[in-house]
């Protein structure tokens, strides 16, 4: 009798297990699929990937609290009032910008911007209810948070008198992250890069209690190749990348052009980037970098480069390094580039991330 009870228990649970299997490959998008019907091991693998970004979140406030939370007197405190007219001016004026602030005990958005709800596609009390690192690419989740640790944030000072003045700051604190924003036509939630400038403050709630909270700024990255579209003059930004062809540093210009975010390519190799039939020409450029160490930068012959929707654009090239001054080796190269004027007058798309 025990034995036909425990025989009708696995039967039972390995029916609710291929269920379970079924339910996950309905919902496996079709990228993921290496045919028209998904497989048992591509929807594990899919929800597998799922459970790690669930855990990524996890760990990020875990080594946000481990970090400590000292309280910053110089933190301006704020309301959710202050916050709101502060803010409004701004935006909009800029379509493609919003501000959002979330609590750095939390984690939970605490104030959204009203443009925010259209620029991301979904409602302002969903915005106000969730995570603010749920609604990230997970693999942007480590930079994200490398880049809003309390003691890292700048104060943010309302001594600008104005929201706009902190937008001209951008660029010396701002990082780079995909946020989603809506569903494709088949369905599948789509992330769009966004330029986020982290500051910190307090804001004071209805109690009158004050919890210290980063404010973000964030302005969507679009196309150098779309209206407005960046001048060909202005095409033009700079790697780093070590002896052994690995990228150390990506210049900010880069993310319009390329598609890619700094993070995408820092530590890979510039190689794998390259049309197959120019890698060649890169080995013998960088075997000259290392020949002329510290001498004057030198042109070379223009490379094909991918971007990050798949399609190639070919790259003029200014090359220079230099040596450790105590180790006598040659640290990294340097790349000034600008995208070929004939191969980029019709580029449009560069910016393609749909979930996992």
């Amino acid at each position: 009798m025990c034995s036909e009870q425990t025989e009708r228990g696995r039967e039972q649970t390995h029916r609710e297990m291929m269920q379970t299997v079924q339910e996950m490959k309905k919902r496996l998008p079709s990228e993921k699929r290496s045919r028209s019907k998904a497989s048992t091991v591509e929807a594990l693998n899919y929800a597998l990937k799922c459970v790690k970004q669930v855990q990524a979140n996890s760990e990020y406030y875990n080594l946000l609290m481990s970090s400590g939370l000292e309280e910053r007197r110089e933190a301006t405190v704020c309301t959710l009032e202050d916050l709101e007219g502060i803010t409004s001016e701004h935006t909009l004026k800029n379509t493609d910008t919003f501000v959002v602030v979330f609590s750095l005990a939390s984690g939970k958005v605490v104030y959204a911007s009203e443009q925010a709800s259209s620029v991301l596609h979904c409602k302002r009390k969903f915005l106000e209810s969730a995570k603010f690192v749920e609604l990230l690419y997970h693999q942007d989740v480590n930079v994200f948070y490398s880049h809003t640790a309390q003691l890292q944030l700048p104060p943010w000072n309302v001594g600008t008198d104005s929201a706009a003045v902190l937008f001209e700051c951008a660029q010396v604190k701002s990082f780079f992250c995909r946020i989603r924003g809506g569903k494709d036509r088949d369905g599948e939630m789509r992330y769009s890069p966004f330029r986020i400038t982290p500051y910190l403050l307090k804001v004071q709630g209805l109690n009158g209690e004050e919890e210290p909270c980063c404010l973000a700024l964030a302005e969507r990255i679009i196309s150098g190749y779309e209206a407005p579209r960046i001048p060909m003059d202005k095409r033009i930004f700079s790697t780093t990348h070590s002896p052994g062809c690995v990228f150390l540093e990506v210049d900010d210009r880069a993310v319009p052009l390329l598609g890619y975010l700094p993070q995408d390519l820092i530590g890979t190799s510039v190689l794998t980037c390259l049309h197959p039939d120019d890698r060649l020409l890169m080995l013998a450029m960088h075997r000259k970098i290392l020949k002329y160490a510290g001498q004057p930068p030198f042109e070379h012959s223009p490379i094909r480069f991918r971007c990050q929707n798949g399609d190639y654009i070919t790259l003029d090239s200014s090359w220079s390094s230099f040596i450790n001054p105590w180790s006598r080796k040659v640290e990294c190269a340097n790349c000034a580039v600008c995208p070929n004027t004939d191969m980029c007058s019709n580029r449009s798309t560069c910016f393609f991330v749909s979930s996992l």
